[in-house]
């Protein structure tokens, strides 16, 4: 592949419900630019951005593929989104390093949950977009109705610069709104025609609707267009590319990618109206703490790693997109996070699962490397003598947290190393160990999300896994007092055992995070001195294991106010042993109470939904602290119990159709309801037996 200068590069991200046809448009943009010589096809799995086996066997879009496209003497770097909610970070990644974005629409089903999505994670991350309705040769295909669909939903900045000849089975052409021709289908390829006379007047109509969106972004052409004088198509054709680029309209364009009808207009509007790298810039942070914009026109190399993968042939690849400066094979670049130069060795373009060796890449540029030691997703690699630091990439938070682990006994390190790895690949995949239950939890954004990671687990490392619902990190306290006595005395000839305690048992101060607050009575000698840290040493070493349920202890203050000892048999482990003894029996009768983890969490959805929401936070015991608008939205605050989140994100999705999203954190523990602690302890009981 020929080198192009950054005014010839566009960066341009599919985004869209899934199975609108993202993974096939981007296939027919590479068919019809003759990057491939076949058509592939997403039920066969033989596409070129569909690799992955996974991918294959679901016939789904999980990671972001790339594939650089040639046309007309510029090269467009193709970002294949998926369009399932629960890999989001890779659009999320996709849109950081894309220039602009297409959001595919399907014309038969219209405006889905992953559409507005779509629209949204565009609008996040600011980018110009345009809109592909495909599948026009679809059953039940209806242009003005998804159009108006369009509309509805994201305003009347989007207008069509195209119009289908037919639609549905009757599909045969397009109307190029700009250029007032029609093309209309010839086997494989497509010829000029006239405007067929039926369409005439819809014609007229929806070109003066497209000049006057044009011309907005143009006080010389609104004039123009306001005393009436005719524009000639260049000058249309600039006012689009303006209006694109500066956000002031939308251009709606049609096909269908299965026929690969209509992506030749839309790779020539892609060079037209698209902006080039040349107009991007990125936040940065420099040595000093100051932000600065970091673009291609500065000459010190600045590349931000955006994704990390897995190669079976090339070990660990990292993608990166040049944000300024040229990245070159065989050289060096610094890493800012970990303060260390890495080796760069050969650079590639990556089209699909192939790599192309490049000698470099380019300002604006998207590429690859192999094997480098300490870099990973969202690290910046630049010039050691003028380090920046680019703003990084802003993942979603994981929303559903799962027990994970092996099935064979064993494979508990591989289960580890396996794990490590893949969160290494994806931001939005977390794994930890819970210092409260000892079990593995690997957190997600959804079910489909950690059922694809078990699977690659499975595939690259060997290990077969299961997943289970984590176990609840109780806690246990008291509410009320106990006097109790405790004596462990143990005769059975030679030396004896003895040790002898009487504690007092409240609640402690809720002020102090100490699990035990251990307070030493003693007056007169009762115990000796030397035998009291046994006693709070017996007391700390049971806390793990309460006496109600068998979870933790917290926040319990005991007394040693008296006791006894024997001169010969009193030892520190008599003392341990008697002091155990006397907590366990006081704990008991000192009104225990079970204590379970509560978060706070934050749902924002459609006000359509919040009756449903509302509802379910109530089954869930959940207290609604608030709520506000925000962005066309409510933003729903409320307390839940951790046992009740679980599945949270499964229940939101189901509710709004996709629409509500959540986050929560740890907030504090509170009191278990009798009958549902009733539950838990005689559970606890049944396992322990």
């Amino acid at each position: 592949m020929k080198e192009y200068g950054t005014e010839f590069l566009r960066n341009v991200a599919l985004v869209g419900h899934g199975g609108a046809g993202k993974t096939s448009l981007a296939e027919a943009m590479l068919y019809v630019a003759k990057g491939i010589n076949r058509l592939g096809k997403v039920d066969d799995g033989t596409t070129v951005m569909d690799f992955d086996p996974e991918e294959t066997r679901r016939q789904i879009s999980i990671n972001t593929a790339l594939a650089p496209a040639e046309w007309k003497n510029h090269k467009i770097n193709i970002l294949d989104t998926p369009g399932y909610f629960d890999f989001v970070g890779d659009v999320t990644a996709a849109l950081t390093v894309a220039d602009s974005g297409v959001l595919v629409v399907c014309s038969s089903s219209g405006v889905e949950v992953g559409t507005e999505k779509g629209w949204d994670a565009l609008e996040e991350a600011g980018l110009p977009r345009a809109v592909f309705m495909n599948k026009m040769d679809r059953e039940n295909a209806s242009f003005n109705r998804v159009v108006s669909e369009l509309r509805d939903h994201f305003g009347p900045k989007l207008v069509p610069i195209q119009l289908p000849i037919g639609e549905a089975e009757s599909f045969a052409g397009i109307v190029d709104l700009v250029k007032m021709k029609a093309f209309m289908k010839d086997g494989d390829s497509f010829k000029e025609v006239p405007i067929p006379a039926d369409m005439e007047g819809d014609v007229e109509v929806a070109r003066e609707e497209m000049i006057e969106a044009a011309s907005v972004s143009d006080d010389e052409l609104m004039m123009k267009y306001l005393e009436g004088e005719s524009l000639t198509d260049q000058e249309i054709e600039q006012a689009v590319a303006l209006g694109t680029q500066n956000g002031e309209m939308v251009p709606i364009l049609c096909g269908s990618a299965q026929t690969s009808f209509g992506i030749s207009a839309l790779l020539d509007y892609m060079i037209q109206a698209m902006p080039s790298p040349a107009h991007r810039t990125i936040s940065a942070t420099i040595a000093d703490g100051s932000e600065v914009e970091v673009g291609t026109a500065d000459a010190s190399l600045s590349a931000l790693v955006y994704k990390t993968m897995a190669d079976p042939y090339v070990g660990k690849l990292t993608l990166f997109r040049v944000f300024s400066g040229t990245m070159r094979s065989d050289s060096s670049a610094y890493n800012v996070r970990s303060g260390r130069d890495e080796r760069i060795g050969q650079l590639f373009l990556v089209t699909g699962k192939d790599q192309v060796p490049v000698s470099k890449i380019g300002p604006g540029d998207l590429g690859a490397v192999a094997k480098l030691q300490d870099t990973t997703t969202n690290d910046t690699l630049s010039s050691k003598d003028k380090k920046v630091s680019i703003k990084p990439i802003a993942f979603p938070k994981p929303t559903m947290t799962m027990a994970i682990q092996p099935k064979t006994k064993g494979d508990e390190d591989k289960i580890g190393s396996g794990l490590s790895r893949l969160s290494e690949e994806d931001p939005t995949f977390t794994v930890e160990k819970s210092l409260h239950t000892g079990q593995n939890l690997v957190s997600g954004m959804g079910d489909l999300h950690l059922e694809v990671m078990c699977s690659r687990l499975h595939k690259k490392f060997g290990v077969e896994v299961e997943l289970e619902t984590p176990v609840v990190p109780y806690r246990e306290t008291i509410r009320g007092t106990a006097d109790v006595e405790g004596k462990h005395k143990k005769q059975s000839g030679g030396r004896g055992q003895f040790g002898h305690v009487f504690l007092k048992l409240s609640p402690g101060d809720p002020e102090n995070e100490e699990r035990l607050e251990f307070v030493d009575d003693i007056f007169g000698g009762s115990v000796p001195r030397n035998f009291i840290p046994a006693v709070e040493k017996g007391l700390r070493e049971i806390l793990d294991e309460g006496p109600l349920a068998g979870y933790p202890v917290e926040n319990v203050r005991v007394s040693l106010y008296d006791g006894s000892y024997h001169a010969v048999d009193s030892s520190e482990m008599a003392f341990k042993i008697a002091a155990s003894m006397a907590f366990k029996k006081g704990f008991l009768s000192a009104s225990p109470v079970l204590l379970e983890p509560i978060m706070s969490v934050e749902i924002t959805v459609p006000e359509a939904f919040m009756g449903d929401v509302m509802g379910d936070m109530n089954k869930k015991r959940g207290r609604i602290l608030g709520m506000e608008p925000r962005a066309g939205q409510q933003v729903i605050r409320t307390q839940v119990p951790m046992s009740e989140m679980f599945k949270y994100a499964i229940d939101l999705r189901s509710m709004t159709q996709g629409r509500g999203t959540f986050t929560s954190e740890f907030s504090h523990y509170e009191e278990v309801p009798a009958n549902i602690a009733e539950q838990v302890i005689a559970e606890s009981k049944k396992q322990e037996d």
